[in-house]
């Protein structure tokens, strides 16, 4: 679309909504407001229009401005106090220091609205200027309740030093990537990283670009509190009725508490399973002269689940060899004995835990750095002061529906 057709037709210039749900009373709680235009053609969106940076920056500020105007005013007159997403280019939002927008903001104010509705959508690998100045721009709209999300978070390269500099109140995952029914597992690990940030930086997670059941499922399982995409509600011109989906939702979500209960459950059952055999397995290895017999003989064991055994002591030195399994047959690797563990995450936080339990734990799914493969570790003390470390195999846990 050429953009003067655009700026000579500003009166069909008008806002889409786009529902945002809660995780915590199935409700709609807020849209994101999209820009639109009436065409020959029909409705059509003006996001490339706002993309274009070949396009004069004051030609694309009058442009939202309608809309935003539009969207305000309704927000306004409405009976229902839901949140209003604004999206705004951050390079746009500095050439002024957010103070057209901020005019505009507190003009609604006086007639009423409250800017504690208000969320202010930046995305962080668009901007080009200075992080710091855009971070006390942000800091300064706070300062009128204005909440600030960050934007398209795993859709591109986010820098997640510059995401948690802005400190923002809602962090926007982007479920692009996960349209298949499988996920890289590398995919899924950057995901977790953006809960782990959300929750030291005291963000809340929203999910968006969900376009089917199991990506619902995976959002609320990964700490989503809100969401948003096509699979809820494709945007319209009208505002909906908060309680749209609420019956759908929870039933789903009934669903998705049983099915992860019943994962939790299958988990635990496995890490007891270990737990039994490795206290047999000790009885058993009590005349053992090294801990290199020891894993020798926990692998004899345990060859159909695990493939690679070794001892470590308190502070993560190894004090046996690896007895890594090739095919079906078990080698000893002397040449890890003495290497250090303990940087890897959680490694002392289990020493402890485990020493004070009295009793093994089975880790997380994590991609092996030598194999790829996901796998988990189920760790066992052997005494107050060594530890044994039994890596369980991908085909393993694939048996046991435990990935």
């Amino acid at each position: 679309m050429d953009p003067l057709d655009v700026l000579t037709s500003l009166e069909n210039v008008f806002p889409y909504y786009q529902a945002i749900f809660s995780a915590d009373e199935h409700t709609i709680v807020g849209y994101e407001v999209l820009a639109r235009i009436r065409t020959e053609n029909g409705v059509e969106s003006l996001g490339p229009f706002f993309q274009d940076e070949s396009i004069p920056d004051e030609y694309r500020i009058d442009v939202d401005r309608v809309v935003l105007s539009l969207a305000l005013e309704h927000a306004l007159t409405s009976p229902d106090a839901y949140m209003l997403f604004i999206n705004q280019n951050a390079n746009l939002l500095m050439n002024d220091h957010g103070e057209t927008l901020l005019s505009l903001l507190q003009s609604f104010e006086e007639k009423g609205l409250s800017l504690n509705r208000i969320v202010l959508e930046v995305t962080e690998h668009d901007f080009e200027g200075d992080i710091e100045q855009l971070h006390h721009l942000l800091t300064y709209y706070r300062t009128y309740g204005i909440k600030v999300a960050v934007d398209n978070i795993g859709k591109e390269s986010s820098n997640l030093d510059r995401i948690g500099l802005l400190a923002p109140d809602i962090l926007k995952i982007d479920l692009h990537t996960m349209r298949k029914t499988s996920m890289p597992q590398a995919y899924q690990d950057v995901l977790y990283s953006l809960a782990l940030l959300a929750r030291k930086v005291g963000a809340t997670l929203l999910y968006e670009e969900i376009e089917a059941s199991f990506q619902l499922q995976y959002a609320w399982r990964n700490g989503g509190r809100y969401f948003q995409g096509f699979y809820l509600h494709k945007p319209s011109p009208d505002i909906q009725e908060a309680t749209l989906l609420k019956d759908k939702l929870r039933q789903q979500f009934e669903m998705f508490i049983s099915h992860e209960k019943k994962r939790l459950l299958s988990i635990y059952h496995l890490s007891q399973i270990f737990e039994e055999q490795l206290q047999r397995i000790m009885v058993k290895g009590k005349k053992v002269e090294s801990y290199d017999e020891m894993i020798a003989l926990v692998a004899s064991h345990l060859t159909n689940s695990s493939f690679r055994i070794y001892v470590c002591d308190e502070n993560g030195f190894q004090k046996s060899a690896n007895i890594v399994k090739h095919e079906n047959t078990w080698e000893l690797k002397p040449e890890y004995m003495l290497k250090n563990w303990s940087w890897r995450p959680y490694f002392l936080a289990n020493i402890i835990r485990m020493s004070v339990d009295k009793k093994g734990i089975l880790s997380d799914v994590y991609s092996d750095i030598e194999t790829g493969e996901n796998i988990r570790t189920f760790s066992y003390p052997i005494d107050h002061q060594h530890y044994l470390f039994v890596d369980l195999s991908y085909d393993y846990l694939y048996e046991q529906d435990a990935l």
